[in-house]
């Protein structure tokens, strides 16, 4: 090994520690500390953001990916790292320290207005930070430069390749695809859900969550569960990815299919090279890759069939009092419902659709300037009416019901869409090349699926794009009729169309 490729490898180790560091810090900061300590974590964050930033966009740096680039002697995934790096290094030499600082502190000062605006359910006390945040995300897009759009330099941070003149017609298609599928499935009965509403004691939902990640292959050895108000996924190394989920008494519905989206997030993260660490081999490809994997194991696996065929029995044993007298038929139909809502997290996954084009839509315009953030409530509340068809009651259940723009991660929701259609074609290519997949899953055993993940999908890390992991996988590109064929086979199924 080179004297070069030895440092190039030592400075990346480093540069991961004080990025997982970090992630330590953001992770607390959500999960367990108190309001107070807000401002003095937000200098904790920018003093290591800086500290990193500083030692990636070095002088050194930039010599050893030049001598690296004339290294004949490297391997692919040695050659992989360093193109993808360089690739990194070229865009971060546009964001100074005094940027990358302050685009911490602002996302410090968005996160606290977000939550006491939640607190109060008064948009009002955010609008002065999210103005902030999306000024600061313009400053990041014009550093950056794009060739068509100013989104496009955001969600490449998220999607790397992504277009706002690809993903506008994209989600017109999806619209124009599911509107009519989901008029079809509204003028026929909806399947009775109510006793997915009741009492469901906090640690019963809590400890039934737990049984079901650790059968899907989530390593607690490697990771636990927490609550947040918005759950997610952290990793802070390949040896400690973290979930956090929330849990509300008087509805089923709301924790245990977030255990199971962000134990997917997790798996991919746990599932990574861990030979790579702090490399682009030993990353995940993409957000909307990433997405995949917890959309397949929420909705593909979660909301199967089979899966209740085999957890089904347990639950009615743990809550005999809601689904003691009610058939697994029923019990399926009521989770796998598609009904317009109010909060994107607790949608179905056909409507979910909307809720991302109406996020969509609303981030493009704020970084072109064609909206305003002081407008947003109106706005958010007609696109809600006009979408799908629903009257919305309050700030905390409208427009502040997402975390994300106060973390800055403007140019992300598209990913969540992308996901889903992503996830759909990978399990079919799944199903294919494991021909007991059904039963296994039907008897709770998974980790087949998880091998053909970690195979075909997680191994590749950063070294191919989302679209060339997938075609590699399933022998196509993302093509959005695999979604559209999915959804008219299971939902004509359930609800006799």
């Amino acid at each position: 090994m080179s004297n070069a490729l030895q440092q190039f490898l030592k400075k990346h180790a480093e540069l991961a520690d004080l990025h997982d560091a970090a992630a330590v810090l953001n992770w607390d900061l959500e999960v367990h500390a108190p309001p107070k300590a807000a401002e003095q974590r937000g200098r904790q964050l920018a003093t290591l953001s800086g500290l990193a930033h500083d030692a990636f966009v070095s002088d050194a740096m930039g010599e050893l990916l030049g001598q690296l680039k004339e290294d004949g002697n490297l391997d692919a995934a040695q050659q992989g790292n360093v193109r993808v790096v360089a690739e990194d290094y070229a865009k971060a030499r546009k964001l100074d320290r005094d940027f990358v600082e302050r685009q911490s502190q602002v996302r410090t000062r968005a996160y606290g207005a977000w939550m006491a605006a939640r607190e109060a359910n008064d948009f009002g006390q955010y609008v002065d930070a999210l103005e902030a945040m999306v000024a600061l995300k313009r400053e990041e897009a014009d550093r950056l430069g794009y060739e068509e759009h100013p989104y496009d330099a955001l969600m490449d941070t998220y999607e790397p390749g992504a277009r706002t003149s690809v993903l506008r017609p994209l989600f017109e298609d999806v619209r124009e695809q599911l509107v009519d599928f989901v008029a079809a499935i509204a003028a026929k009965p909806s399947p009775e859900g109510g006793f997915l509403e009741g009492h469901f004691p906090h640690q019963k939902q809590w400890d039934f969550g737990l049984k079901v990640l650790a059968a899907m292959g989530y390593d607690f050895d490697a990771g636990r569960q927490d609550l947040s108000t918005h759950p997610f996924t952290i990793s802070m190394g390949p040896r400690d990815t973290r979930v956090t989920t929330r849990v509300d008494e008087s509805n089923f519905r709301d924790m245990l299919w977030s255990c199971i989206h962000e134990g997917g997030h997790a798996l991919y993260d746990q599932g990574l090279p861990r030979d790579h660490y702090g490399l682009p081999a030993g990353q995940a490809a993409s957000l909307g890759i990433h997405e995949s994997q917890s959309r397949l194991w929420e909705n593909n696996v979660g909301r199967s069939l089979p899966f209740w065929k085999h957890w089904y029995p347990q639950l009615q044993a743990e809550f005999p009092d809601a689904f003691g007298d009610v058939a697994l038929d029923d019990f399926y139909r009521a989770i796998n419902t598609v009904q317009p809502s109010l909060i994107r997290t607790e949608a179905d996954e056909l409507t979910y659709h909307f809720h991302v084009a109406i996020r969509f839509e609303i981030e493009v315009g704020l970084i072109e300037g064609s909206l305003k953030v002081k407008d947003l409530r109106e706005i958010w509340n007609d696109r809600y009416k006009s979408y799908l068809g629903v009257d919305v009651p309050d700030d905390k259940r409208g427009v502040l019901q997402d975390i994300h723009w106060s973390h800055g991660s403007i140019g992300y929701f598209a990913t969540y869409s992308l996901g889903s259609f992503y996830a759909v074609q990978l399990f079919n290519a799944a199903s294919d090349a494991l021909p007991n997949l059904q039963a296994d899953i039907e008897s709770g055993q998974y980790s087949g699926l998880l091998e053909w993940m970690q195979q075909n999908v997680h191994a590749h890390g950063r070294l191919l794009t989302s679209e060339e992991i997938c075609e590699k996988a399933t022998g196509s590109r993302l093509d959005f009729s695999h979604f559209m064929a999915y959804a008219k086979t299971k939902y004509g199924s359930i609800y006799g169309l």
